[in-house]
């Protein structure tokens, strides 16, 4: 996931609204069009407040309200980072505003189930293009839809964390895949 996120298509920012999910490993906050589409969502950034922020900074105009409209993606996000356990990839995107090569990558890794990994270059082979693990690694660090599109499970080679740019960089990446039953080799200092 991404500190920066991209400009949210052609609609009107201040049609969106978004809420403050609490979670297990913290406040989240999904952001939805008027079509109960998520345009963004965001892993823990601190305090509540926080995420409120870096919401607002990445898309002006939204309106907090109730998580009514996307209560079944409230609920399945929150089983899966309170338990580990449930599948995200039924939930309605709007990927409008993202790179077709993004797009592409964000409907692979999707389809990893929870409790799975792949690799950047594993994604690549599936997109077609097995030397563009470089450009995966690039696409999930725009991620708009974390945990949605689950880039916590995709690894560098040799099963190494690898990066992630959500607050707690590698250990979040560690604590969301042990939730879900996923050990890798302890990294060492020089890993995270």
């Amino acid at each position: 996931m991404s500190e920066s996120r991209p400009i949210v298509g052609r609609m009107a920012q201040n049609s969106l609204e978004f809420a403050v999910i609490p979670t297990a490993i913290g406040e989240c906050a999904l952001v939805w069009n008027e079509s109960a589409e998520i345009v963004g969502s965001t892993l823990p950034h601190g305090s509540a407040d926080q995420v409120r922020g870096a919401v607002r900074g990445w898309y002006p105009g939204a309106v907090e309200a109730s998580p009514a409209p996307v209560a079944p993606a409230v609920a399945a996000m929150t089983r899966l980072l309170d338990d580990g356990v449930g599948d995200l990839a039924q939930i309605p995107l709007d990927m409008s505003a993202a790179p077709d090569f993004d797009r592409r990558v964000y409907e692979v890794v999707r389809a990893i189930p929870p409790g799975e990994t792949r690799t950047y270059g594993e994604v690549a082979a599936a997109l077609g293009a097995p030397g563009a693990a470089q450009a995966v690694g690039q696409a999930m660090g725009r991620n708009p839809f974390p945990p949605i599109v689950p880039c916590h499970r995709v690894l560098a080679a040799g099963r190494r964390i690898g990066g992630f740019s959500a607050r707690g960089g590698p250990r979040t990446k560690l604590r969301m895949l042990e939730n879900e039953g996923v050990y890798l080799k302890q990294p060492t200092l020089f890993d995270l």
